[in-house]
């Protein structure tokens, strides 16, 4: 399991991947906003999404986790 983690100080604007969704690397997660800039959330390796763990419209730290990805499941 790896954890998909924010890059910067932002608001979850869209949340894209469901949980129980297959995803493959470089597959857009969600969107975060700052500064009225969108920064997509990118899965580094591919696998499904166990558990989502923030909200639409959370504030989140830079290094705080969005979602976890199982590895051990990917196709």
């Amino acid at each position: 399991m790896f954890l998909a983690r924010a890059e910067i100080v932002s608001n979850v604007w869209k949340i894209v991947a469901r949980e129980g969704d297959q995803v493959g690397a470089g597959d857009v997660l969600a969107v975060l906003e700052s500064m009225k800039m969108e920064i997509p959330l990118v899965a580094q390796q591919g696998g499904h999404v166990s558990k989502i763990l923030v909200e639409l419209g959370q504030i989140v730290q830079e290094g705080d986790p969005i979602m976890e990805i199982d590895e051990t499941a990917s196709a």
